[in-house]
């Protein structure tokens, strides 16, 4: 913690290698939240890239309140979330309500490996990708996930069950794929 709020001191005062050494330090972990908000490699580049940029900018504001590593999490999210944004209004989500809510108990996820769970979360669509993202992951409520999304919460709860639904649908054909590599 000590070695940190030297490392954020010396950033406030434009040092190039206290911002290398904390680019170094989360940069790995900050990635793979921005692969779940993306739909390649070079988007999720592009979004952290553009998050440390910000991280830099605004290393005044950071308080010491939560860990770095929250704070710089926190501007992740948000930079990923603005990113999309764009994109939402290009494909609005519509409340899905009308998706049954088939086999509502929870399913595994642990046969699989990290960058399986990646492309899975992935290839939902947009709006399920971020509402899943937001919901499942990083513990948002429907109601915060509709004030920060301006949608409504009906519409942030049908999206996260029809992103479960596909996902669930996604597992179960790997599965049967696996299964099937095994005979």
């Amino acid at each position: 913690m000590e070695l940190e709020k030297q490392l954020v001191d010396e950033c406030k005062n434009g040092d190039a290698h206290a911002q290398q050494e904390i680019y170094d330090r989360f940069s790995k972990a900050m990635f793979v939240i921005c692969q779940r908000y993306s739909k390649s490699l070079m988007e999720a580049e592009d979004i952290l890239q553009e998050a440390f940029i910000k991280v830099f900018k605004n290393i005044s504001q950071y308080r010491g309140e939560a860990t770095l590593g929250a704070w710089i999490k926190k501007t992740v999210i948000n930079t990923a979330l603005n990113s999309q944004r764009s994109k939402l209004y290009m494909f609005p989500m519509s409340d899905v309500s009308e998706l049954e809510n088939e086999n509502e108990g929870d399913f595994s996820l642990s046969g699989f490996h990290l960058n399986e769970l990646l492309v899975m979360i992935q290839s939902l669509p947009e709006g399920c990708q971020i509402i899943f993202n937001l919901f499942a992951i990083e513990g948002f409520s429907h109601k915060e996930i509709a004030e920060r999304l301006e949608i409504s919460e009906g519409t942030s709860k049908s999206q996260y069950a029809r992103a479960r639904q596909l996902l669930r649908t996604m597992i179960s054909n790997e599965e049967k794929m696996s299964y099937e590599r095994a005979k």
